[in-house]
Formats: C-alpha cells, structure tokens, sequence
C-alpha cells in the first residue's frame, strides 16, 4: 500500500513576501481579486478585440505605439509576417491601411498625431490606393468550387472599395465583370497603370487562416486541390506577382500564422521575402516589457487604487503571459491581445483580479496539437517531452528552412510547427520550452485528457474544503498523490521527474486556489529556483500567506530509502531554508511557511514543514 505522512521541521521561522526579478529589480507579488466598491464605473479604454486603428483613435483607447516599424517595411515589396494567434496582426494591417491610404490623408493628424510615425512621416504616406483583404472571414466548404465560389463572393469588394474611395481617378470606370475577385484586380490594376494612377498597397491579413482550416479539418486533399496547379488561390497570387514586377502594386504585405500555404504557394508567388525571424522585426507585434510596463501603469492608475500595486500585477503578468521569443537571443514578449483580455477584465471589475486568468480562446489551441501529431502515440510522446522534460530540441536550419505541409506533419519538425503556432518559444539556440503558465495549464489538461486521468471533482473537492478551515498544505500533498498520480500505471514513474511533480502539482491547486493564491513555478532567488511558491491575495484571508514547496523525487528503486526516512535530509532542509531566507531578506512581513515533498514512484509520499524559527 502507499504510504503517505508528513511532518513538521523546525529550524526558525521566516516572514517573507513572494518576488521575482526583473532586470536587477525585485517586484513585490501583492495580487487581490477585491472588488472596489464603486457604483460609478469608469469608460473603459482598454482595447480588447479592438482591431480597427481609426476606431481606436477615436475613442481614445489605448494605444501600444508601432508605428515605428513602418519605415523598415518600406524596404520591401512582398512582405510576409508571421506570428502565432491574437498578437495583434490585424491592427497592424489596420494602421497600415491608414497610413498609406491616400483618400484618409486629411485625417493623418487626427489618426497619428502623438505616435512616432506622427513625428517622423516617411515620404510614402498618405500615397496609394489600398485593397485590403481579410482571409480569415472566408467560408468554409466541402468543394473545390464551393470553396472557390466563397472566396470571390468575399474578395471581390475590396477592389470594388478601393476604385470607390479613389473614384476622384477612376472617374467613370466600370468592372467588365463583377465577381471574380481576381480578375476584377486585374482590371483595376490595369486601368491604374493604363491612366498613370498612384500604386496600389495592398494588405492580406490572416493569408492562411482558411487553408489552415482545412488543414486542421484533415482536408488534405481540399488544401492541396487549394494549393497546387491552376487554382483561384494560386491564380490570385499570381495576379499579385505580375501587378509588383509591372509597376502597379508597391507592396502587398501579408500576415498570417504558418508559413506552410505561402511555401506550397511558391511557383505562383515566389517573391514572398518573410520577415518573421528579422532581428529587425522582432517586436513588431507583442508587448516588450517596457511596452507592457507602461501599458499596466496606466491600467492601475485609471481603475487600480494607485500605483503601489504595480509590483503584485506586474509579477501576475510575467508568470501568467510574458517569455514569448521569436528569436533565441530576443527579449521576452507577451501576447498582447492575451494580455490586454486581463487588463479589460481588470478594468471592468474597478481594480480586482479576474477569477479566469486563462483567455479560454487559448484553449482551442489543442485542435492544432491533435492535427498535427496524427496518432496518439505521437501526441503522448511530443507532450511527455514538455510536460517532463520540459523542453523540446529542434535544429535552427529547420526553423529557417522552407516548411510546407509534408514537414509540417513530420514528427521531426514538430518543436517548429509548435513555434509558429505560439505553443512552445525559443529558450535558447538549441531547445524550445513552454512560455509560461498560462501554456502550462493547457498543456497539462491536454497531457491528463491524453493519459486519461480524470479531472473528476470528487476526487479533489473534499480535500480544498477542508484547507479552507485548516490550511495545511500537507493533506493536499495527499490528496494530488491518492488521486492524481494515484490514477497513472506504474510503468509511467520510471519515466516523470520533479518537472512532471511540480507542473501537475501546480495544474491540480490552481483549479481550487486560484481565489486564495498567486503561483510561480520555479521561481528564480538568488540561491536557486524554487520548485513551487504559493502567494496570498490582498484583500483576502489568505494575505500575509506565502508558501515555498520543494520537491524530490525518486524512482520505485528507492522506495525503501525513502520509505525508511524518519527525519529530511538536511541538505535538502538547508536548500529549501535558503529559499525562505532570501525571501525573507526582501520581504519580512510575510508569513512563510516552507515544505520538502519527497516522492517516490507511486510507493511513498512524506512532506515535511520546515518551520524556520
């Protein structure tokens, strides 16, 4: 039978509060989800879901300024930009669209007055005639021609919007034929370059997003009938190509998520220069630290209760959001519609703490992962390396290398289907990694569903009520080993390790703590990294409360050993001492209580309190 007790180790006690580091600077952790009592709740000038960038300057929404990217893409034709889902790619395009629209240049003060490419407009704006496509609103269907029927009945109007707003030139022109979305560009373009007429911009957003559809459909043989000879996709692209090398288009910029329909695309539009690795580009979408501290700044002081609780948000945000790089020497980025979902729902509760820190669009996401390992065995596989080992190994040729569907689906070059998707980020020149905690509860739900591990809250419930009246951490230790781990075959434990233990651990809490506590997964002191810190709400009765837990596992092998422990080990007392100390140093007005969790395959689990005098 298992065997499971825990006990008290008495060496001193601490009082701490829970930090992190941050360019040489430790930020206090004070999260509160206490609603401000406030009948008259403010306008909310937070833009989530906002992609229109006249509307955001109208209404007075916050703006993260990127304007300053504008002259860098001035130097390309066939520009093709790639980042994963809601890094704000169509407010990109948006603002684009503006700046170089001809027919808005009596609203460049009103629209850009105030941004860097306000105080520094390049010679090319307010220049061209704009086409702007979205992709993304296409309708699906189950037919090569229903498909290509779709895409005209949704592509013909942007021509049509853009002879409209330039009819000042067109004068009279009329469309010989209305409904081919490719040959009424066509049309245009000549007409454009028979009567000298500025250049066409034009703007494809989310080129992929129907192709990618398919995909993930498993209608390969749709994507492909899509992707390949003479089809309206290609023959579109194609019409693009001859309209820049004829003088008649000066850029078509593209936004999208996956390389894969551009590189099957290659003999109809081999002139797509992709800036998704450019160090120049790096942070051209997604909120960099400064960019998000100030962001946050602005958020406390307009529905916070003062800046003091910088601190508490900001360690919030960088474990829930941050770690994002595209490339492996580049600085951290968040997701900036992610991140901006927390700041509206901060706003809308006058100051308080969202219950829900997980956009629940993010968890679509495990649609790719299923697509895209195919079999079960290689879905288990691809998550038993992120989940237990926690991190994936890929190859930088492979990253820069052309990638079409047949690698897409490659086992082998699954760490970079899963960069591009935004699933996994670039820790280093050698190996990937989960982002950051947000990305790690979806995958451990993923990882449990995989492995049939009920989720079942009768297993858990009875435990966490219980903690509500005692607060002893030590039965919930228990319960995760009973009822969590508990549920895996024993073949399974020769194969997890610590990551495994603290992740899962930190998965299973964070369903029923995430009222009471905040939550760092290896948390950087200057002594180490501590396994697992747990950090009480202000404005709760959990304040004050602030738990470092430290794991060790080991394999059925050693059971017995640590089966035969009567007392901690006391290197292992030392180390999780050192943890409570350096906090203790910082942050002396908490109440730290301190735990060594010893786990041995499914046999034995003790826990002991190091309750540091």
């Amino acid at each position: 039978m298992p065997r499971m007790d825990y006990h008290r180790y008495e060496e001193g006690r601490y009082q701490a509060k829970y930090f992190v580091r941050f360019t040489g600077i430790y930020y206090l952790c004070l999260r509160t989800s206490k609603r401000k009592e406030n009948s008259m709740i403010p306008n909310i000038t937070i833009p989530y879901a906002v992609a229109d960038f006249a509307e955001m300057r109208e209404r007075g929404f916050y703006y993260v300024d990127k304007t300053r990217f504008v002259p860098y893409l001035e130097r390309y034709k066939a520009p093709v930009f790639l980042r994963p889902r809601r890094f704000g790619k169509s407010l990109l395009v948006s603002m684009l669209a503006h700046y170089y629209d001809r027919s808005k240049s009596h609203r460049f003060e009103e629209l850009f007055g105030g941004t860097w490419i306000g105080a520094n407009p390049t010679p090319e704006h307010n220049q061209y005639m704009i086409i702007r496509y979205d992709f993304s609103k296409m309708v699906m269907d189950e037919t090569i021609d229903g498909l290509e029927r779709n895409f005209n009945i949704l592509n013909y109007s942007p021509v049509e919007i853009m002879v409209e707003h330039n009819r000042d030139l067109f004068g009279d022109f009329k469309f010989s034929t209305k409904g081919n979305a490719t040959q009424m560009l066509e049309e245009a373009l000549a007409y454009a370059r028979a009567h000298d007429l500025p250049k066409v911009y034009i703007l494809i957003d989310e080129y992929d997003n129907f192709t990618n559809q398919l995909l993930t459909a498993y209608k390969d043989p749709l994507y492909e009938s899509v992707t390949t000879g003479e089809s309206f996709l290609r023959t579109f692209f194609k019409a693009i190509k001859a309209g820049i090398g004829e003088g008649s288009i000066r850029t078509c910029f593209c936004t999208g998520v996956l390389p894969v329909t551009m590189d099957d695309l290659t003999s109809g539009y081999n002139i797509a220069e992709i800036l998704t690795l450019k160090p120049d580009f790096t942070e051209m979408l997604g909120f960099n630290h400064e960019e998000a501290a100030e962001y946050l700044r602005y958020v406390i002081r307009k529905y916070g209760n003062g800046e003091d609780r910088f601190d508490e948000l900001w360690t919030l945000i960088v474990n829930n959001y941050d770690g994002y790089r595209f490339l492996p020497n580049a600085r951290p980025l968040f997701n900036s519609t992610i991140l901006t979902y927390f700041f509206k729902n901060f706003a809308e509760l006058s100051g308080g703490v969202p219950d829900e820190m997980v956009d629940e669009n993010l968890r679509t996401d495990v649609n790719w992962i299923r697509r895209l390992t195919i079999t079960l065995e290689n879905a288990k596989e691809m998550l038993d390396a992120l989940v237990i080992d926690g991190e994936l190994i890929y190859s930088q040729p492979d990253l820069r290398s052309k990638f079409n569907k047949q690698k897409f689906f490659d086992p082998d070059f699954y760490p970079v289907s899963l960069y591009y998707l935004g699933m996994t980020t670039l820790k280093d020149n050698y190996v990937m990694v989960l982002p950051n905690l947000t990305a790690q509860s979806i995958y451990m739900n993923y990882y449990n569903e995989l492995n049939q591990i009920s989720d079942d809250a009768r297993r858990f419930v009875p435990a966490y009520r219980l903690f509500m009246g005692h607060r002893k951490l030590e039965p919930l230790v228990e319960n995760y080993f009973k009822e969590y781990l508990g549920q895996f075959p024993a073949q399974v434990f020769d194969k997890i390790n610590e990551n495994f233990i603290r992740c899962s651990f930190y998965e299973v809490l964070s369903r029923y703590l995430s009222n009471c506590y905040t939550f760092a997964v290896e948390q950087n002191l200057p002594s180490g990294r501590a396994d697992l810190v747990l950090t009480g709400i202000p404005g709760t009765a959990f304040h004050n409360d602030c738990r470092v837990v430290e794991f060790k596992y080991f394999k059925a092998k050693d059971a017995t050993m640590v089966e035969a422990l009567e007392v901690v080990r006391p290197e292992d007392a030392d180390q999780v001492r050192r943890y409570a100390a350096d906090i203790n140093r910082q942050f002396p007005a908490y109440r730290m209580r301190s735990y060594v969790v010893y786990i041995a395959a499914g046999k034995v689990c003790k826990t002991w309190e190091i309750i540091n005098l």
